[in-house]
């Protein structure tokens, strides 16, 4: 069975643009949509009037009106919807676990919105097993159908293996290109070493080090995808202001990231925390080893 597009719905004008992100991806992959709604009443201390089966109502509400936009823009694709009585982040990263890819609605250039609110987002997008894509309301109403995929590269072949494969099926599906960025820096020896820098320019300049390891880890896709076409860029710079700078008409913009533990919770890396709140497009924020 394939594995569905699954989207986390809240009734916010951002989760619907995840709506109509999540049903037009299942269209292109053939794949089932999924919508889901994380509720859990709780009796509250303060003296207010509650009624759960109202609640409860207007969750399945929120659903249906997902489920009304969905077949409006795919009236062919498989639909599934539930409310999930949990927290949302408890929710979604057990949705991820059997998702293809988990869709979440974002304001940028904040705290992700609804029931994501502060640091719940960074959660998800942190723990998930899956791909997890961030969707904002597009500014003229609608969401980007043209450009191409652009994705960040980093480290080795191996090391961006799954971001990379992630980028060239998006841009199959959609018959775009894929604009691949590695940026780079110099090391610390070659920032206060000017020796260094002049018997680096001798030997052809340090970027041909960068640009080479940019082709082999392009290599395996470029022959897996025969038909996408392929633009290198390798700059100097750090990765989150070199791939916002190619960020605009990109329809899509995908990076990796390593799940970080720290004393104060889980981060997402700087280049994704950057591009989350301030792409002008859809992020897809890939897990790698």
């Amino acid at each position: 069975m394939t594995p569905a597009i699954t989207v986390g719905v809240d009734g916010s004008p951002e989760s619907l643009a995840a709506v109509d992100w999540a049903a037009d991806e299942a269209a292109l992959r053939g794949a089932p949509l999924r919508l889901v709604h994380a509720w859990l009443w709780q009796p509250l201390e303060v003296p207010i009037v509650q009624d759960p089966e109202e609640q409860a109502k207007s969750a399945r509400g929120i659903l249906r009106e997902a489920e009304t936009r969905a077949a409006g823009r795919h009236p062919e694709l498989r639909c599934a919807s539930e409310v999930v009585s949990d927290t949302a982040v408890a929710a979604l990263l057990r949705e991820a676990e059997r998702a293809e890819t988990l869709v979440l609605g974002s304001r940028g250039h904040g705290a992700l919105l609804g029931f994501l609110l502060g640091s719940y987002g960074q959660q998800v997008i942190a723990a998930a097993s899956c791909p997890v894509v961030s969707v904002r309301v597009p500014q003229d109403g609608a969401l980007p159908d043209s450009g191409d995929v652009l994705v960040g590269q980093q480290g080795s072949a191996e090391d961006s293996a799954e971001v990379l494969g992630f980028a060239f099926r998006a841009a199959a599906a959609r018959g775009a290109a894929v604009r691949a960025v590695r940026a780079w820096s110099l090391p610390s020896v070659f920032a206060y070493s000017p020796g260094s820098l002049r018997l680096a320019d001798e030997a052809g300049g340090l970027v041909q080090y960068e640009e080479k390891a940019l082709r082999e880890a392009l290599a395996p896709w470029r022959d897996r995808f025969p038909d996408v076409p392929v633009v290198e860029h390798v700059e100097l710079g750090s990765g989150g202001q070199v791939l916002l700078a190619a960020a605009p008409g990109a329809r899509l913009l995908v990076v990796g990231r390593r799940t970080r533990r720290s004393p104060v919770g889980t981060r997402i890396g700087s280049v994704a925390h950057a591009v989350l709140h301030h792409a002008p497009c859809p992020v897809a924020v890939v897990p790698h080893a």
